[in-house]
């Protein structure tokens, strides 16, 4: 791989990346395959056989599946090796997380202990801290939980109430407050719990035992879906924390809260795309069972359609997640060698990319709950009983749109960091942004056509971006700081920007297959880059036109349509044919094949 490190976080908005540059899933070596093998067959064993029992909440039983994982290191797969882990990179525990990612309520469970309950410790922890700690977690002889949501304060965490106060003798905090949706609550031997001290204006955390005392809880929640996973309200009435388990800095909770989200929106997408793959598959072997007009359901194109768009969706997806957590791996590796600390520069190389894992938290879960609502459609009736497997599917999906900050928290962040790092000088958005407009006033060049693979797509992906620096530009310019409260504008920056890399990740990765395994064997891919890309093409210029109808007029608004149009302008491609063709495979195969 070359340039491993050339790119930086929210660069690829004005920026070409080349295939080269890019990791694809097809890439994992032999051992990663192998541990993800681990995770699915725990699943089929472990898992898929007790969802009632799971969802019914059986004393005992969740806490046992995480024991059994622990016995074979999935809760340690990213976890250093000094501390009983398999010390792997952060795109290796990506895929666990899709591994595990078709388990339901257990796959909640799991993510919440590897990720907010244990991630904290592990990057922010003294030597201390990480030695009495990581290792009991990464075995899973500890559970741990995130107290961070409180009545008032969800996406607005840092307005929370708990308070920690020190006792007279200077030993330990006393905290008091309200936590609630703790994932993992009811059966956590450790809380990461964010309190603020005094009059501080930003939170702190610390790591609290349950056996600390002072801890109280309401009984589980009764929710929508992921019935299985424990979901508590936790009360701390003086619950008495030693100085020593003070998490990192005073004030420094808030930054802990937001870098550890930046992970679990990531990890959130990777376990949707194994969701996914798992429900698509559901629905291909129904299709082909259900007979209807003596032929089976997956003969008529309207299903077809289904499948084949389901298949496309997340193909590009998994596309974009996996190109994320290798930049994620790269610009750390690239961090240590400049001398950082392993712990410190896992954070910053994530921090990086905090624009991409928010997208691909939002095109993930949106993703997600597209196919599963195609899987009940495909099972008619029987995709509305409780007896067949889309039901839980359909009702477990709807929260990932509002796990790890909501879907609309999150494209609002994608524009604010984005702008923010225009300003500091990290990106340059505006030179790029006024040669676009530059470009409109010139005569167009009809220069030579190139016709190279995949020449034309990736002039799509440029105009593409040319438009969302269009729109981005004038916004900014026409709104200035009044842009901040225009919510509904910086949203339809936020759809252009993320059509544009995930179109463009799925593109990269086709481009990628194409040189290394020959055009025939990749045909169905380069349909589904092209029917995602033609997508897209549709969705950022609808996005486009409510933004500059929002705030442009007159001749100056005339003049960027014609841009726009310009800039989504496509030679016809029958997408028809090519999700048909799509649809043949996955039937044949009678599974997610790709």
């Amino acid at each position: 791989m070359t340039n491993k490190i050339a790119i930086k976080g929210g660069e690829f908005v004005i920026k070409e990346t080349s295939y080269n540059e890019v990791f694809i899933p097809e890439e994992f070596d032999e051992e990663a395959k192998m541990i993800r093998q681990t995770c699915l067959d725990f699943l089929d064993t472990e898992v898929l056989n007790k969802l009632d029992r799971i969802d019914a909440q059986e004393e005992g039983l969740m806490q046992n599946l995480m024991d059994k994982a622990g016995e074979l290191g999935m809760l340690g797969v990213s976890i250093p090796e000094e501390y009983g882990g398999f010390g792997k990179n952060f795109n290796t525990s990506m895929l666990v997380a899709d591994a595990v990612g078709g388990g339901f309520s257990f796959a909640v469970a799991l993510s919440a202990h590897t990720g907010i309950g244990t991630l904290p410790i592990l990057y922010y922890g003294n030597a201390e801290q990480k030695a009495k700690y990581i290792p009991k977690l990464a075995t899973g002889e500890w559970k741990a939980a995130y107290c961070l949501t409180e009545p008032n304060s969800g996406s607005d965490a840092n307005s929370g109430r708990t308070s920690a106060k020190l006792n007279p003798e200077g030993t330990h905090y006393l905290i008091n407050g309200q936590k609630m949706w703790i994932t993992n609550g009811g059966f956590a031997d450790i809380y990461i719990v964010f309190a603020k001290i005094g009059e501080d204006k930003n939170l702190t955390a610390f790591i609290v035992e349950k056996d600390f005392g002072g801890i109280t809880m309401n009984p589980e929640e009764h929710k929508l879906g992921i019935k299985g996973s424990s979901t508590r309200q936790i009360f701390f009435n003086d619950c008495a924390v030693p100085v020593e388990n003070m998490l990192s800095e005073r004030e420094n909770g808030f930054k802990i809260a937001v870098n550890i989200l930046n992970i679990g929106r990531i990890k959130l997408g990777a376990a949707t795309i194994g969701s996914a793959r798992a429900v698509i598959s559901t629905a291909i072997n129904y299709a082909n069972e259900r007979v209807q007009f003596n032929l089976p359901i997956s003969k008529f194109g309207a299903i077809r359609y289904k499948l084949a768009e389901s298949a496309i969706r997340l193909f590009a997806t998994e596309s974009a997640a996996y190109r994320a957590g290798q930049n994620i791996d790269d610009a750390y590796d690239a961090l240590v060698a400049g001398g950082m600390e392993e712990a410190k520069a896992k954070l910053k190389s994530v921090e990086q990319f905090a624009i991409e894992c928010a997208i691909i938290k939002v095109w993930c879960s949106e993703m997600l709950d597209y196919v599963v609502d195609e899987g009940v459609q495909i099972y008619g009736g029987m995709g509305y009983s409780a007896e067949a497997p889309m039901e839980r599917a359909y009702r477990d999906s709807r929260i990932n749109r509002i796990f790890e900050g909501t879907n609309e928290v999150n494209r609002l962040l994608v524009v604010d960091m984005l702008l923010k790092r225009a300003m500091k000088g990290e990106l340059d958005l505006m030179g790029p942004a006024q040669a676009v407009v530059g470009e409109l006033m010139a005569i167009p060049d009809f220069g030579e056509e190139d016709t190279t693979p995949f020449a034309a797509e990736k002039k799509i992906i440029a105009n593409l971006k040319k438009a969302g620096l269009l729109v981005a530009g004038a916004a900014v310019q026409k709104l200035m700081m009044s842009l901040s409260k225009e919510q509904e504008i910086l949203m339809n920056i936020a759809d252009i920007i993320g059509y544009v890399y995930v179109a463009e990740s799925v593109l990269l990765r086709t481009e990628k297959l194409y040189h290394s395994q020959g055009e025939e064997a990749t045909s169905l891919q380069a349909d589904m880059a092209r029917v995602y890309l033609y997508s897209a093409i549709d969705k950022v210029n609808v996005a486009a036109k409510e933004a500059l109808y929002s705030f442009g007029e007159g001749d100056e608004l005339n003049m960027m349509l014609v841009g726009l149009r310009r800039f989504t302008k496509a030679q016809p491609f029958n997408v028809k044919d090519a999700r048909q063709r799509i649809a043949r495979k996955l039937i044949e195969e009678n599974k997610y094949c790709f």
